[in-house]
């Protein structure tokens, strides 16, 4: 019960096609599966893609009709969990008895079924939706296309003798955000990325130092030759396009701050690592943030978990 097997898919999607995306998907668990893992974890908003149009086709200019026709077709391409989108990967994990972690764009019912949120859902061994976290706060173009989330999914989850927590993207840089996990218990950290090592090689380590924890970075690739040619974006996203939209950097860390996978950049594949849980043990020793070195009696977070919403209705 001390050693986890963990996989990083890093993978691109079939950009902006939630149904073949989520076949993708699908594959990359039995391919997890296969390598006796115990967990797969996915990058940020892979289902059906992160929004990379955006600030490479002006995507701030206000009511352009290519902006407006693009977030429609985003829209309709995004996961509604109460549908049954996600239902064939819930049966696929308890199958095979593996969890996920999988970043995706909810369209959320609950709040009118018109926003779309940046999504970190968690499906246990047994197949049950354990929490949905909507991103807390869209980082920069982000904010065009997405909704701001709440603290509904800040929840830990055990898995062997872990406490596993997830956060999508910059919310791993928000020091409340990482509290609130520490709090619960967390020793095990899933940071999701839309793909980039100058996302990840910092702050990997950082929050396994902070925390003592293992921490695992899981990030998706994206190629000019990944873009669809039937999208009206594709000649502008073509102009002067990088090599990469997002390069990877996927990565590992112990809680010592030790590379155990340093970040893995311009390749797809599934990438798996062994963690042995007496290694939190032992790094909690002489600090542990949520335990001997925290002091609730001088500072103390409080964290709303309610699910926000416009209306309350009473029968």
């Amino acid at each position: 019960m001390n050693e986890l097997k963990v996989a990083i898919a890093q993978i691109a999607p079939v950009w902006l096609n939630r149904d073949a995306t989520l076949q993708k998907v699908a594959d990359f668990i039995r391919q997890a599966d296969e390598e006796k893992s115990d967990l797969v974890v996915f990058g940020e908003a892979l289902v059906p893609g992160y929004p990379f149009w955006v600030e490479r086709t002006e995507g701030a200019r206000f009511n352009s009709p290519l902006q407006k026709q693009m977030y429609a077709h985003y829209l309709d391409q995004g996961v509604v969990i109460e549908r049954g989108d996600l239902a064939p990967l819930a049966i696929l994990c308890a199958e095979h008895q593996i969890a996920t972690y999988l970043g995706v764009m909810e369209r959320a019912p609950d709040r009118g079924g018109h926003s779309l949120y940046c999504t970190l859902v968690y499906i246990d061994k047994t197949g049950e939706v354990g929490s949905v976290h909507r991103k807390l706060q869209p980082t920069y173009e982000e904010r065009l296309v997405w909704a701001q989330g709440d603290g509904h999914g800040l929840r830990t989850h055990q898995l062997n003798a872990f406490t596993l927590g997830g956060l999508n993207c910059y919310e791993n840089w928000l020091p409340l955000a990482r509290a609130a996990l520490y709090g619960q218990g967390e020793d095990l950290r899933i940071a999701v990325w839309p793909g980039s090592n100058g996302l990840t090689q910092d702050i990997t380590r950082f929050v396994a130092l902070e925390g003592r924890s293992f921490v695992v970075s899981a990030s998706g690739i994206m190629r000019p030759s990944d873009m669809p040619n039937d999208l009206p974006v594709y000649e502008l996203m073509m102009e002067n396009a990088p090599n990469y939209f997002a390069n990877g950097g996927s990565a590992v860390a112990a809680p010592n701050g030790d590379w155990l996978l340093s970040p893995q950049t311009e390749q797809e594949g599934l990438f798996c690592v062994e963690l042995d849980h007496r290694m939190v043990r032992e790094a909690r020793q002489n600090f542990d943030v949520a335990g001997h070195y925290a002091r609730p009696d001088v500072t103390r977070l409080e964290i709303n978990r309610e699910r926000q919403s416009t209306v309350h209705f009473t029968e």
